[in-house]
């Protein structure tokens, strides 16, 4: 390299570094010490070198921040851990609820919790790779998001190389991509003035923009980040969450604001209101606090329920009200055939959203609140999402109101509608083949998680069953390519597609046709369980309730829920036309080395080399043994990485065998 281009790569990565500082002490810290002209001339200055110079150009460049092609499709990224929802506590006694809980859990050892806020934002999973963004990623289903890399480089605070020495060589960082109140309102003042549809709120439009296909249009959008927890890390591990935080803040991620760090639950309370208090001058939209314990190892101690960590709540802010008018009360039917009043509301603003609609949940709900047609009524959005009616003002009522009926028929196919147990609060359409009912099965049938029928979705459900082609989900495995192209939504090429993706589904295994079914209370995780212990379909109609609950994760309500529904006939008819059809019932089972571990239970703590603690949980499971979250006497092997937790320690005291990763690895080998 000659000295000139020596000078130049050297001028070139200055500027990279100012940028970069200046970005920091901008996004971060709050603290600018130049204008934004001095810092447009920088930026300037870089990029013309780069154009002239394209061989400086870099990935990690604050250039790449400007974003321009367009995307036709977003691919989908398997998180390495799981992006999991939180429990929420709405009163206070729900939170000390909830803080007890731990308290017993962890023994009632002394611990800290952290206090974050819950940014109403869209949630993002980035990965950087010794120190540089290599995918950024939305939240998806928790378990799989969309690529959304480009976009989320054209995030001017999320810095394209973490700032600092000693960058993690794997670092998953997680957040929510939001809109500052006063950007949201520019945004929707200059989207308007185009004649464009504005948005209803900040979070629509974070979300909007994230997931726009041209990245020139998000990098317009005023989008931002805060960094809130992380998934996967290799070479580097934190002892506390606070330390995680800081860590963050020193890389240029900047955190939640307003966190802190607490040592008992009144002294969250009251912060918690004091913040609530200041709801509406904070600059973005929030709708609670984010409580986490502290301690890493007391978080591995306290593990995970099936949906969410137990070493954390979001407790949230009052709900926000507003008084509307009942128009008219109608029915719909869920895919299990629950049928489930929805008031029609006059449209009212609540929380920056224009409501029109409210569940009323069940038809005894109607009767507690005496809701009739023309009232007025107080709704609030419980947890500032779902809106609700709370009560009838019955002082405004001028007699004019009607009484709500519970209707005799279904109001999709006429059949008749019935509780299946006196003690049950639900209605259900019994009819299998009822439309509606069938319209929204067919399309949690089709799901990614489920039978992965890609060309299978709501437009398409909705012309199939118009014009007669599917009466019930076996129909979709005789459907033929001369009646599919007679479909509007179907080309030739549309119509084989979907052909192709339904004979692909045949090959699913029982847990995703398990959960493809719909059964009350079984999700993705109960059915895994389910087809694995029984191995096959017929086996598990076979089951009875005692059975069923002698498995650790399945209690008497899903117990109930299984038998009930492989009793109905009109599921042994379906299921026997699925079967006919050339559908898998069968699970997989690991061959020679299942008989070694098979029936055993696995505990995993510290950080392995070779798997994510996700891969090696799943590696056990299928080979017929379990991965459980806490140690007992029961547990067969703990298996411990690098700096294990608190898990290591109850194994030794317990005298549970303990496995290196190595020994593991020969143990399944």
């Amino acid at each position: 390299m000659s000295e000139k281009n020596r000078e130049i790569t050297r001028q070139a990565e200055e500027l990279r570094e100012k940028i970069r500082r200046h970005d920091y002490l901008y996004y971060v810290l709050d603290k600018p010490e130049i204008s934004d002209l001095e810092y447009d001339r920088l930026m300037k200055a870089l990029a013309s070198l780069e154009r002239e110079h394209p061989g400086l150009a870099t990935p990690d460049s604050p250039t790449q921040k400007v974003g321009g092609f367009a995307s036709p499709s977003f691919k989908p990224v398997r998180h390495s851990t799981a992006m999991l929802s939180l429990d929420n506590a709405y009163e206070e006694q729900e939170f000390r609820d909830w803080y007890r809980r731990v308290e017993k859990g962890l023994g009632g050892e002394k611990f800290e919790v952290v206090v974050e806020l819950k940014i109403d934002g869209v949630g993002a999973n980035l990965t950087y790779k010794n120190g540089t963004l290599a995918v950024g990623a939305t939240r998806g289903d928790g378990e799989t998001g969309e690529d959304v890399t480009p976009n989320i480089k054209s995030i001017r605070n999320i810095p394209l190389k973490l700032l600092g020495k000693g960058s993690p060589e794997f670092f998953e960082v997680r957040g929510e991509v939001y809109i500052a109140r006063r950007d949201f309102a520019e945004l929707n003042k200059k989207i308007s003035s185009s004649g464009e549809e504005p948005f209803a709120n900040p979070r629509n439009a974070a979300a909007g923009s994230l997931r726009q296909k041209n990245t020139a249009v998000t990098a317009s959008r005023p989008l931002k980040f805060f960094a809130h927890s992380h998934g996967k890390i290799s070479g580097r591990t934190f002892a506390k969450h606070s330390e995680f935080l800081d860590f963050c803040r020193n890389s240029g991620l900047k955190p939640t604001e307003h966190s802190r760090v607490f040592v008992d639950p009144e002294s969250v309370i009251r912060h918690r209101n004091d913040l609530e208090k200041k709801r509406e001058t904070l600059e973005y939209e929030v709708d609670g606090i984010v409580v986490k314990v502290n301690s890493i190892p007391h978080q591995e101690r306290l593990g995970f329920t099936a949906k969410s960590p137990r070493w954390a709540v979001a407790y949230k802010f009052t709900a926000r009200q507003a008084t509307t008018r009942i128009r008219n009360i109608r029915v719909q039917v869920g895919r299990t055939g629950i049928i489930t009043p929805v008031a029609e509301l006059e449209p009212v603003e609540l929380s920056g959203v224009t409501v029109s609609n409210s569940t009323l949940h069940n038809f005894d709900e109607i009767r507690r609140l005496d809701a009739r047609v023309g009232d007025t009524v107080l709704i609030e959005r419980a947890g500032d999402v779902i809106p609700k009616v709370v009560k009838v003002i019955t002082s405004k009522r001028t007699g004019s109101e009607k009484a709500f009926r519970v209707p005799e028929k279904c109001p999709s196919c006429s059949g008749p509608i019935t509780k299946q147990k006196e003690e049950e609060v639900a209605y259900r359409c019994l009819n299998p083949s009822c439309p509606q009912q069938l319209e929204r099965a067919l399309v949690h049938f089709a799901k990614r998680e489920a039978m992965d029928i890609e060309w299978l979705g709501e437009s398409a459900v909705e012309q199939l069953i118009e014009n007669g082609f599917v009466k019930d989900l076996s129909d979709i495995y005789r459907l033929k390519k001369e009646d599919l192209v007679k479909l509007e939504l179907f080309a030739d090429k549309k119509a084989q597609n979907l052909l192709d993706a339904i004979e692909k589904s045949k090959k699913q295994p029982l847990s995703r046709l398990l959960f493809a079914l719909g059964i009350d209370h079984i999700g993705e995780k109960a059915a895994l369980v389910l087809a694995r212990r029984f191995g096959g379909l017929s086996a598990l109609m076979k089951a009875g309730a005692e059975e069923l609950t002698s498995i650790n994760e399945i209690g008497p309500v899903l117990a109930e829920s299984v038998t009930d529904y492989f009793s109905q006939r009109s599921v042994k008819t379906l299921l026997d036309k699925l079967v006919k059809n050339g559908l898998n019932t069968k699970e997989p089972r690991a061959r020679t080395v299942a008989s070694r571990v098979s029936g055993m239970t696995f505990v995993f703590t510290g950080e392995l080399k070779k798997y994510t603690r996700s891969e090696a949980e799943g590696l056990v499971r299928k080979l017929g043994a379990d991965a459980l979250s806490s140690v007992s006497k029961k547990t067969d092997y703990v298996v411990a990485g690098e700096n294990p937790g608190s898990k290591y320690d109850k194994a030794k005291k317990l005298g549970v065998k303990i496995l290196t990763e190595e020994e593991f690895a020969r143990l399944l080998a």
